[in-house]
């Protein structure tokens, strides 16, 4: 597993709250400078008091500009001054060297303010024609920052709180949506659903959640099948055992000690029908469901066709098997007890719908990686439009093959579940000359 989801994850939370909290230090550097300036009708009204302070001492009007400082300072509930450049006390209040210093008297109404500082700052507006400035402290009104500490806590506190609830809001929905899809889904599939599935409802996600979606999807079809198949199989069982049971029934109903010995041998043919049908389905079952772990083996396979085509001359003497095979065919990796089976139902179901005198043509001959066994028979053949759905479990084709037959439909859909658990596949067709031709591809080397 790729673990996409964790590194999307890490992406949104790691790389994404780092720079989230970086550039959320800027805008608060960037907020916090601007709010310590001066605002710009502030700044205007502090020129205009130089200019008119300037313009006092300019006029050599000591006594109007002391009069208009008082005035200013008392409407302002502030501190005011003009001194010159050597800090030569002109007029106003005397200078505070505290206030104003040594080397130079305030600050420029262009400069920052600092918001963390309790005291209003002494701002010094220079004069333009002489050498002197107006120094004022910075009346209460004009200080910057009056909102400060307020949007500190909202920039610091409740704008992060914000983002990382909506960000974990985010985070929530796209962990629980798919979890409650496949919520959903279980419980869907535990009502009788069988075919609801995940996948489509996550849309191009590619990530752990895609994953459990196609890992459920592949468990919903593998369930499906199963319980469908079961279901089938219960039913075609519970059709195909009523007709020997019923004969079984009527044997046993009708049976006379003086024809003992038919009853019996009645009895006995149903019975063995019966057994045969439960054990064939059992086998079947048990093949499709538990997908049995088979126990891996080399085999030749004309030492085996050998064995079973021996014993087919014997079981039915009136057909003439031919069999042509090259002197050894190994296949490695297989298994004996899947092979065996399926081959002998095919060759005895040639003999059996072929009719006596007529012969089975068996060939083995070798397709570049593959065995190619063709077993042809010179019986009715199958219609086409059931050559298909010979394979499946007690499929018969009524009259289609003109024989009588114990069969229930099994020999064929048993041989391809065997094939098919060593890698080989069995299909059938109709040739020109009439009959039906089985081949079985049969791989050398089983993965």
């Amino acid at each position: 597993m790729k673990r996409t989801f964790l590194w999307k994850l890490c992406l949104i939370v790691a790389t994404g709250l780092v720079v989230f909290f970086y550039l959320l230090h800027a805008l608060t550097l960037k907020t916090e400078e601007t709010m310590s300036m001066i605002a710009k009708a502030d700044r205007t009204e502090l020129t205009q008091w130089r200019v008119k302070s300037e313009q006092l001492y300019m006029d050599n009007n000591t006594k109007a500009l002391n009069a208009w400082l008082q005035q200013l300072m008392s409407e302002e509930s502030t501190w005011a001054s003009v001194a010159s450049f050597r800090a030569v006390h002109l007029a106003g209040e005397p200078i505070d060297k505290d206030i104003v210093g040594t080397y130079h008297f305030g600050r420029s109404i262009e400069w920052k303010i600092h918001l963390y500082f309790a005291a209003n700052p002494v701002m010094e507006l220079p004069f333009e024609h002489s050498n002197a400035s107006l120094l004022i402290k910075l009346p209460s009104r004009m200080r910057p920052g009056t909102y400060w500490a307020t949007t500190k806590f909202l920039l610091q506190v409740l704008i992060p709180m914000a983002v990382l609830a909506v960000l974990s809001v985010l985070l929530y929905r796209h962990i629980i949506t798919p979890l409650r899809k496949l919520d959903s889904a279980t419980s869907a599939f535990s009502q009788g659903n069988f075919k609801v599935r995940l996948g489509r409802y996550l849309g191009k996600r590619n990530d752990e959640f895609a994953h459990l979606a196609a890992t459920f999807d592949q468990m919903a079809v593998r369930i499906g099948e199963l319980i469908a198949s079961q279901r089938q199989l219960i039913a075609d069982l519970s059709h195909e055992l009523r007709t020997p049971l019923t004969r079984l029934d009527i044997a046993v109903e009708s049976f006379d000690v003086q024809d003992a010995q038919t009853h019996l041998a009645r009895i006995a043919r149903e019975s063995g029908q019966i057994r045969k049908l439960v054990e064939d389905a059992l086998t079947l079952a048990w093949l499709e469901n538990e997908k049995p772990l088979l126990k891996r083996e080399n085999v030749d396979l004309v030492d085996l066709l050998d064995v079973l085509v021996e014993d087919a001359r014997f079981e039915f003497p009136s057909r003439c098997i031919v069999f042509d095979s090259p002197t050894s065919a190994l296949v490695q990796n297989s298994c004996h007890r899947a092979l065996c089976p399926a081959i002998e139902n095919v060759i005895r179901n040639a003999l059996r719908y072929t009719p006596v005198g007529k012969k089975v043509q068996i060939t083995l001959t070798q397709q570049a990686k593959q065995y190619c066994l063709r077993i042809q028979d010179q019986g009715p053949g199958i219609p086409e439009a059931f050559i298909e759905k010979v394979f499946e479990p007690f499929f018969r084709v009524d009259n289609a093959r003109h024989a009588q037959s114990d069969s229930f439909g099994l020999g064929l859909a048993l041989a391809k579940r065997h094939l098919t658990s060593v890698g080989a596949c069995i299909s059938a067709h109709n040739p020109g000359a009439g009959g039906l031709v089985v081949t079985i591809m049969i791989p050398i080397t089983q993965m």
